[in-house]
């Protein structure tokens, strides 16, 4: 079935009646990305026709409203597009259905599309370079090319080129329906994925003057001086393939401000204007080589230091010896200090470096048991648990990574405790250090 966004893409409002309505639930990803989805309550929606696209042909759903509430999904299921409609109220069937489309989303999405079109046809008249599929993203898309080859920026500039030529001559885009009886008509149609399963009825092909006729459900403009124009940003080597990111239209002054504020930032944190961008970072990563050279050679020394004053203390010495540093310090410090201690009596070293804790955020760091077998078998495993971290041991060593150093304390009181004797309170372990 073609449906009447399909038929008439520049369709804003459109009245319709409501076919079924079934109670229904729908997840959707959270505004943040990084927590779980959002669950809506609603009722999936039929109507006898809609001006809202069911997604499909790589294209997303359209969004807007049936009867004033938010269409938040459009899926095409067979001849029906299935709209789920979040309220708490359900349609009754046979009433008027009232559709307005959010348009900035059609617009772009026409745009992105019909540039998709021009661009597929350019790479496979330039360069014999088939796409077979293509991705239309929130921010940009990409087209993914038949090729091993890697496709230079020049490349990429006459692509965009011809592209834009294209559009400032203004060539007419159409829509025709092929009838399932004149099929043998679409030989020479460009179909990557041929025909849908699930297809009825006729067969929509996109005519663009002076290109290859499309098999193709999405939406589309009428007019390729619609799209403005089109940017190839970059192109992405996959194993068996390549993948041309893009934008059309509207997209492209939007990307270019963000990219203008972006330099913008930079140049006041370099304090340097866009020529000098590259020469003054190269200089920052030359300054970053020689101090981290340097760090290390400090904590070399630092390390060496502490094993020195650990030989220094008064005899007897303790039982187990605590060192632990808050300053972002790498565990090559840990390692050093071990290599350089050679004190005989002391039963269990028990070491952590961190990043300083920040607010109500426990410094993440790293963690090393050494000494008595039976005693870091006993307290590795506790001690990780505790400092919330992960790690493994054998032969007299555990270590691992942790994730609240901010606990250290907790673990030397269970140390303190097994290595007391009975009303003793006198047993000495090394002053923490840069906490």
């Amino acid at each position: 079935m073609v449906f009447k966004c399909q038929e008439d893409s520049f369709l804003r409002q459109f009245t319709t009646t409501i076919v079924s309505c079934e109670e229904a639930k729908l997840k959707l990803p959270s505004s943040s990305g990084d927590s779980e989805p959002v669950e809506l309550e609603g009722f999936n929606v039929v109507c006898d026709d809609t001006i809202l696209f069911p997604e499909g042909g790589g294209q997303p759903c359209d969004y807007g409203t049936i009867n004033g509430f938010p269409v938040r999904s459009v899926v095409r299921n067979g001849k029906e597009a299935v709209h789920f409609v979040e309220t708490f109220k359900a349609f009754e069937i046979g009433s008027e259905a009232r559709q307005i489309l959010d348009w900035e989303r059609r617009l772009d999405h026409m745009q992105q599309h019909s540039g998709q079109h021009l661009i597929t046809e350019l790479f496979d008249k330039e360069f014999s370079y088939d796409t077979t599929s293509w991705w239309l993203g929130s921010e940009t898309s990409y087209i993914e090319l038949n090729t091993k080859h890697v496709i230079t920026r020049e490349s990429l500039d006459v692509i965009e080129n011809m592209a834009n030529n294209i559009i400032r001559e203004g060539r007419p885009v159409s829509v025709a329906l092929i009838d399932e009886k004149s099929l043998h008509q679409l030989q020479g149609v460009r179909a990557p994925r041929g025909l849908p399963k699930d297809v009825e009825g006729p067969v929509r092909v996109i005519r663009i003057e002076g290109q290859r006729d499309n098999m193709c459900c999405g939406t589309h403009v009428n007019n390729l001086s619609q799209l403005q124009c089109v940017k190839l940003l970059y192109e992405e080597k996959n194993k068996n393939s390549v993948n041309v990111h893009f934008v059309v239209g509207q997209r492209v002054p939007k990307i270019l401000g963000q990219c203008f504020e972006r330099e913008q930032q930079v140049t006041l944190a370099l304090k340097g204007g866009p020529p000098q961008h590259v020469e003054l970072i190269q200089k920052l990563q030359n300054n970053l080589k020689a101090t981290k050279k340097n760090f290390q050679k400090l904590l070399k020394d630092l390390a060496i230091i502490e094993a020195e004053k650990l030989e220094s203390l008064p005899k007897p010495l303790p039982k187990y010896y605590s060192l632990h540093r808050k300053d972002g310090i790498e565990p090559d410090f840990i390692n050093t200090f071990l290599r350089n201690v050679s004190v005989e009596g002391i039963l269990l070293f028990f070491l952590t470096v961190s990043e300083p804790s920040v607010g109500r955020q426990p410094g993440k760091g790293h963690m090393v048991l050494k000494g008595d077998p039976e005693l870091v078998e006993e307290f590795g495993p506790k001690f990780i648990e505790i400092l919330d971290g992960k790690g493994n041991g054998k032969e007299g060593m555990y270590q691992g990574k942790i994730n609240d150093s901010d606990k250290v304390r907790v673990c030397e009181g269970l140390l303190e405790k097994h290595f007391a004797p009975p009303d003793t309170t006198d047993i000495k372990s090394a002053p923490a250090q840069g906490s």
